[in-house]
């Protein structure tokens, strides 16, 4: 039997790909090996948001390339993309295939096993119109599935690189991420995690239909339970989202809305598309649907010329808002954006030590954040044992506002819906007891 092995560099819309891609050689009846083992088919899912992640997507490729220098290696994903011609310079790439006709490579493996000669099958991203339907029908370590519903943006903020990489928007056909939902279903789903590249965008290039009338439609999906939106940029939390916030019971008491910036003039210099008054009203808008909402957000640190009242005016906005998570990215430049030329580049010292201030803070929040739940009853999907100490009897798994929480259980619990009671707070994760779990097939509680 023929094998293959991938290795998934950034974002989870790359590792949701990757997993589409396995399930065209599955169906060819290969099977996967890990990366570190002797395999007939290497593929790696590059990534290119930073020049750094040019470097490990060079560094991946050559180590599978020495593992095995008569297997075939195929670069996929956004570096490969961008920059087809410096991977095809390195000796041993055979295919490579940037972020569209993805569902062609086995035919590409089978065209190079025959002619044996490298393949550049990557075209030009930004004629790209149409959704690639690249469908995941189960995932291989997941007990929450994500389902891509859209590609590509518009925005052209000044430090990104992703539109070159990926194109502008295109939104899944509605009736294509319905029939996928009810396929995660019936394998066993009960959460989705609604995915793509700027996922809030969804259904601004459809006529009549949007990201609104999406939830909907999802919330009328038999048998799923939560409905989790990976990211939405503030100026996309309309009315009609609010609304769907508000009423559904499936929605997720989460959202992940990007700040970037707590300062206008460096939001400005970002190109972003509000100021952080329009990002707080819309904040308070989310609160007052769905009380308790845990908010997560993004933001970059030491972007040219941020000062250090700059700065503070963020640390400060970060603080009023309340995060429930923060991801805290340094600055990094990337090479064919307007950020990398602009002026007052901030030095690397002064960028980590705002990192670590943010990163306490993001801390703090989140431990403030928790506290609240202390004594209450919340739904959790155990994921798995607790990494920290995978023999402990202790598993983890998350609410549906995105508290991580570790307690004593066991291996059948993993995928169900349980009521865990939170006893402890804390700012990575939290303890807690288990009380039941929902059994779907007779709808009775099972108590534990």
């Amino acid at each position: 039997m023929a094998s293959v092995a991938f290795h998934t560099l950034g974002c989870k819309v790359n590792h949701y790909e990757t997993e589409a891609i396995w399930q065209l050689f599955k169906n060819e009846g290969y099977e996967m090996v890990d990366f570190e083992k002797k395999a007939d088919v290497y593929v790696i899912n590059t990534c290119t948001v930073t020049n750094t992640g040019d470097k490990k997507s060079r560094q991946v490729i050559r180590r599978a390339i020495k593992r095995n220098p008569d297997a075939v290696i195929a670069v996929t994903g956004c570096y490969a993309q961008t920059s087809p011609g410096e991977i095809l310079d390195i000796p041993g790439v055979d295919i490579v295939i940037g972020t569209q006709d993805r569902g062609k490579i086995i035919q590409l493996v089978n065209q190079y096993k025959e002619e044996r000669r490298p393949i550049n099958a990557v075209k030009n991203i930004m004629k790209a119109r149409e959704f690639e339907e690249l469908d995941v029908p189960e995932f291989t370590d997941r007990t929450r599935a994500s389902l891509k519903i859209q590609e590509g943006c518009n925005n052209f903020c000044t430090f990104c690189i992703i539109p070159w990489a990926r194109g502008l928007l295109r939104s899944r056909k509605p009736e294509s991420v319905i029939a996928q939902a009810r396929k995660l279903v019936e394998a066993g789903y009960k959460e989705i995690v609604l995915t793509g590249i700027h996922t809030g965008g969804y259904g601004e290039d459809l006529e009549d239909y949007s990201l609104a009338r999406l939830l909907w439609d999802l919330d009328k999906v038999e048998g799923l339970k939560r409905i989790r939106i990976s990211s939405i940029e503030a100026s996309q939390i309309t009315d009609d989202v609010l609304e769907v916030i508000h009423a559904s019971d499936k929605v997720c008491r989460h959202l992940h809305v990007p700040l970037q910036a707590g300062d206008d003039e460096v939001l400005k210099r970002m190109r972003r598309k509000y100021t952080t008054e329009e990002y707080k009203n819309k904040i308070i808008a989310c609160r007052k649907a769905l009380p308790e909402l845990a908010i997560t957000s993004d933001v970059i640190v030491g972007f040219p010329g941020e000062t250090d009242e700059q700065f503070m005016n963020g640390y400060r906005f970060i603080e009023e808002m309340q995060f429930a998570e923060l991801h805290v990215f340094p600055y990094s430049k990337r090479t064919g954006t307007p950020a990398a030329k602009m002026e007052d580049q901030v030095p690397e010292e002064i960028k980590h030590d705002r990192v670590q201030g943010l990163i306490e803070l993001s801390q703090r929040l989140s431990y403030q954040y928790a506290k609240n739940f202390v004594g209450q009853v919340l739904e959790v999907i155990p994921e798995r044992p607790y990494k920290e100490n995978p023999k402990s009897g202790l598993y983890m798994g998350y609410s549906d506002n995105y508290l991580q929480l570790v307690f004593p259980g066991n291996e059948d619990l993993i995928g169900k819906v349980c009521r865990v009671r939170l006893d402890k707070a804390g700012s990575e994760y939290c303890k807690g007891t288990f009380v039941r779990v929902m059994d779907d097939m007779d709808n009775k509680v099972v108590t534990g």
